[in-house]
């Protein structure tokens, strides 16, 4: 209890350092808490989905360049969808970003 209380004399007597030893550890362990909830819900957490082994990803191709990845168009999805004989289900997304 004496070591407490010399500790707790000690750093109001350098209230800087004080300052700058909390802030250091409040800055420390919210990082710490922002990278495990990173890698919690990308790496550890299990996808939503009830075989997510099975999970797909089609995209168009140019001609002119094979390796690249193009985005198909609605009706495109629409025709995948209609004529797929391979998939349970399908769904469509992009990653574009907009500006409001």
């Amino acid at each position: 209890m004496t070591d407490l209380k010399y500790a707790v004399r000690m750093l109001l007597k350098a209230p800087g350092f004080t300052a700058i030893a909390v802030l250091t550890l409040a800055l420390g362990m919210g990082a710490n808490s922002a990278i495990f909830s990173v890698v919690d819900t990308v790496l550890l957490r299990p996808l939503p989905f009830e075989n997510p082994e099975q999970l797909v990803s089609i995209w168009g191709t140019s001609l002119k360049d094979p390796s690249s990845r193009e985005t198909d168009s609605f009706p495109d999805f629409y025709d995948y969808r209609e004529q797929s004989q391979s998939f349970s289900a399908m769904a469509a997304y992009t990653g574009a970003s907009t500006v409001l």
